[in-house]
């Protein structure tokens, strides 16, 4: 249905109502002022005939009809009225208007037969004398109580309709600027009472539209008042719930934001009302997107959804470790948790499901198995090697000088690669140890004698493989450091570039400082690296070639020493190699005035 506004509602049917009353009245107060002026005209016209009575009178007892008519006429001129004497036999005796002689007997008029009876005869009708509609007053003249004459007199209708109709003029004229000035000021009254309404309208619209901050204006009319300040108060109650509200929501946004954890509300029909940037994260969702939906539309992970549908049917608290799909690095573990979503009667109204990523913890439990079944891997050789050594010279190796001397210079080999593998133990486990404390025990210290004291730490070594070591840098650079965790790292580096480089080759130790940091490169021409090797090198334990590096002495864990030295000073490592052409090893430390 279309909607009219309340003033084109209400005006039109005030103003017919305004217009009809003053139709009625007019049509009541024309109707009561013809009756009203026919009754003076009749009063009038029977006024005058009682004087044309007194005055023809005695011309009648004389029989002077020539006299009579003449009178007739006379009276007519200061009358303006038409006088017409008739006897009782209805013969007319005088006429002001007409020669009595010519006219015709006027004893059937209607006028003059209730005059014979007695009576005042008072008729309006045609008159076919005069042609024209004329009002007839006819009184009877006695004379000892005996009807002797009837005197007429008359006025044509027309006067009596030119004045009523100039009064009808008036009455419109006077109707229409009434209506008009009734319609202005109904107009003004309506427009009085609908402005403030409007003014409601249009507030409660910025209302609607989220601006509380504005007042209605508070009109004079009582009822509009009261409404008005109650809108106000209402728009100032709402400003503050809206804003505990706002501020509730925010806190709760901030405190899901800021979780670790993955967290989704369901409702009972498993749409989703709640979730946070975590576990859009974790299930690589849309979260404008994914409100209101259900969680089946948004998921397609079978081991998921199948928790959830438990959790929706179970009123415990139901837990699960969840694998995401994926293959090497990308796979992910969730542990997750649902708990039911209550009302404040108590009754279920869907499910809270918490997912914690246990990724990194399965990462490390993984790591923890490879590093003790590589421990022990690295511990049995030698130790099987001494046993062994052991019981055959207690089985009689002994006696023989030459068997005795290979089996002790080989318990003396592996007791050193032993010895070696629990001293890189040790400093990798105490390097972790302060790697908790990132930046802790640094002090500021020249690198060029960290650089010198390292390749001088391997110049023995160089010397029996015959490999030059050089070394360029800035006797001024200065960084924070811990000399003897960077020195290790740095001889470490050398050692191995040493140990994979051919006889006659160069190692090449350049510390460069660009604008942020301090890159401390080792370069070889060795035997190199393939590249799927590269980003698992500074893994404990983690060999290219695992016979060449045994034979090389090493213990697997030079590296993964570099890389948490490298973490301790609050830097990185990074390294490039390419099979045959020799690889570069770099620690970068940040730079510091």
């Amino acid at each position: 249905m279309k909607r009219r506004p309340l003033f084109w509602k209400v005006y039109p049917y005030y103003f017919l109502v305004i217009f009809i009353s003053l139709l009625l009245v007019a049509l009541y107060g024309a109707r009561e002022m013809k009756t009203l002026y026919i009754s003076q005209l009749t009063s009038t016209l029977e006024a005058r005939a009682r004087v044309a009575e007194r005055l023809l009178k005695p011309l009648l007892n004389t029989n002077e009809t020539a006299r009579l008519d003449r009178e007739c006429k006379e009276i007519a001129k200061v009358s303006n009225t038409r006088i017409t004497v008739v006897d009782v036999k209805g013969l007319v005796l005088g006429d002001s208007h007409e020669d009595p002689l010519s006219m015709e007997s006027h004893g059937t008029r209607p006028e003059i037969v209730l005059a014979y009876g007695g009576e005042v005869g008072v008729k309006t009708r045609y008159s076919n004398t005069r042609q024209a509609n004329m009002m007839y007053v006819a009184i009877p003249v006695k004379q000892d109580n005996e009807i002797i004459a009837v005197v007429r007199v008359a006025v044509p209708v027309s006067a009596v309709e030119n004045i009523l109709t100039s009064f009808y003029r008036n009455i419109a004229i006077g109707g229409a600027i009434i209506v008009v000035l009734a319609a202005l000021i109904s107009m003004a009254v309506l427009k009085r009472l609908t402005d403030p309404l409007r003014e409601l309208r249009n507030g409660a619209g910025r209302f609607a539209a989220g601006d509380l901050a504005t007042r209605l204006p508070v009109p004079t009319t009582e009822e509009i008042a009261d409404l008005s300040e109650s809108m106000n108060k209402m728009a100032e109650q709402l400003a503050v719930r809206i804003k505990t509200i706002a501020q509730q929501r925010n806190e709760r946004e901030a405190i899901l934001s800021s979780m670790s954890e993955g967290i989704v509300a369901l409702d009972a029909d498993e749409k989703i009302v709640l979730l946070n940037r975590v576990v859009a994260g974790f299930l690589d969702l849309d979260i404008a997107e994914s409100r209101g939906k259900t969680f089946y539309e948004v998921i397609r992970i079978p081991s998921v959804l199948e928790f959830v549908e438990r959790a929706m049917h179970s009123s415990d608290i139901a837990e699960m470790e969840i694998k995401m799909p994926g293959s090497g690095a990308s796979v992910k573990y969730f542990q997750a948790r649902a708990a039911a979503l209550k009302d404040s009667f108590g009754e279920k109204v869907g499910v809270v499901v918490v997912f914690n990523d246990i990724t990194r913890l399965k990462k490390l439990e993984s790591i923890r198995r490879d590093f003790v079944a590589n421990v022990s891997h690295e511990l049995r050789t030698p130790i099987t090697a001494i046993t062994g050594s052991v019981e055959t010279l207690l089985d009689g190796a002994m006696d023989n000088s030459d068997d005795r001397r290979r089996f002790l210079d080989m318990i003396a080999r592996h007791s050193d690669r032993l010895n070696n593998l629990i001293k890189d133990l040790l400093s990798l486990a105490q390097i972790e140890s302060e790697t908790e404390q990132i930046g802790a025990g640094l002090t500021r210290g020249r690198v060029s004698n960290v650089i010198a004291s390292s390749v001088m730490a391997c110049q023995e070594k160089s010397r029996l493989h015959q490999v030059d070591v050089s070394y360029s840098c800035d006797p001024n650079l200065e960084a924070n450091i811990n000399r003897g965790q960077l020195e290790q790292a740095i001889t470490n580096l050398i050692d191995n570039a040493i140990k994979y480089s051919n006889q006659g080759s160069t190692v090449n130790v350049e510390v460069t400082s660009p604008v942020d940091e301090i890159v401390i490169s080792v370069q070889d021409k060795g035997v190199g690296i393939a590249e799927e090797h590269l980003p698992r090198l500074f893994e404990r334990f983690y060999r290219v070639d695992e016979a060449r590096s045994r034979d090389a002495g090493g213990t697997g864990l030079g590296l993964a020493i570099v890389k948490h030295v490298a973490v301790t000073h609050k830097g990185r490592v990074s390294v490039d190699s390419l099979p045959g052409k020799g690889s570069s090893f770099r620690i970068h430390l940040p730079r510091t005035q």
